[in-house]
């Protein structure tokens, strides 16, 4: 008799723990990457952290992404979180501490909410709770530009993973552009449309008051993708303790542009964690 055994989601998702250490880190992509977007920071993490790192399920990354991306499951941010914390659970983590890029600072900020326990501190790097401008917020996009994004995507989706890179990236940094690229044309251009949606029409402005874990919200000077308003923003909303880093680079990726400066203050909220 055969017995098949069901695949865990830490295999589904691609999860490595990596280094050695008392604290534990977390590392969560964001839209159109994989876990290779930490390349830069991880030798130095591992170095003193046990470091979690995983693909989300639109990755194109995941090697049969049909099988774990269900279309109707991943439009909102709930199922996300709950894959977080279903993963952090079946690896026996708590109180680890989350770094979660753009898309993942809000997923992780949610999952904070659900099980506080799993979290000791969160690391929001451009993260924002709302991308479409309204009367009394500005989120950085009017919904007119939302629309052409997602028409752009649906209508020609290599020539748009081809361009996008250099508008949300230092386009001087070569390498960190073509490395991007390549992580877009990896995912499913039918899966990319449906997280690009969820994504840019997403508004978790009501969770931020939610959050009590503390958080630290690291922001280059020079994003596209979010613009200061939205950091004083959260930073006023969210709950918990906040404290606001600048990183003096252009684009949303610090962890591709500004690795050093990144480290350092991850290192710094780690030593805080510590005392």
């Amino acid at each position: 008799m055969v017995i098949k055994l069901e695949k865990t989601l830490s295999s589904a998702m691609n999860a490595r723990i990596i280094g050695s250490g008392k604290e534990t880190l977390v590392l969560a992509h964001g839209y159109g990457g994989d876990q290779s977007v930490w390349d830069k920071v991880l030798p130095g993490l591992t170095q003193t952290y046990q470091v979690v790192v995983f693909d989300w399920s639109f990755s194109g990354a995941i090697k049969d992404p049909n099988t774990l991306f269900d279309p109707a499951k991943y439009c909102c941010y709930d199922a996300f979180s709950d894959d977080l914390t279903a993963l952090l659970e079946e690896l026996n983590l708590d109180s680890t501490v989350f770094v979660g890029h753009s898309m993942s600072g809000m997923i992780g900020c949610i999952a904070s909410i659900k099980k506080p326990h799993l979290f000791k501190r969160l690391i929001l790097i451009g993260s924002s709770p709302r991308y479409v401008n309204s009367e009394s917020y500005e989120g950085g996009f009017d919904i007119k530009d939302i629309e052409q994004l997602f028409s752009s995507i649906e209508s020609n989706y290599d020539g748009w993973a081809s361009i996008f890179p250099s508008l949300v990236i230092d386009k001087n940094d070569s390498e960190s552009v073509s490395s991007f690229e390549q992580c877009l044309k990896r995912m499913k251009p039918d899966i990319g449309l449906t997280t690009a949606k969820t994504v840019f029409l997403s508004d978790h402005c009501d969770i931020l008051e939610k959050v009590v874990i503390p958080c630290t919200i690291v922001q280059t000077t020079n994003d596209i993708v979010v613009p200061l308003s939205v950091v004083e923003y959260m930073k006023k909303m969210i709950m918990g303790e906040s404290t606001v880093e600048m990183i003096d680079t252009v684009g949303h990726f610090p962890q591709l542009t500004a690795p050093l400066k990144l480290l350092e203050i991850i290192d710094r909220m780690m030593n805080v964690c510590l005392t």
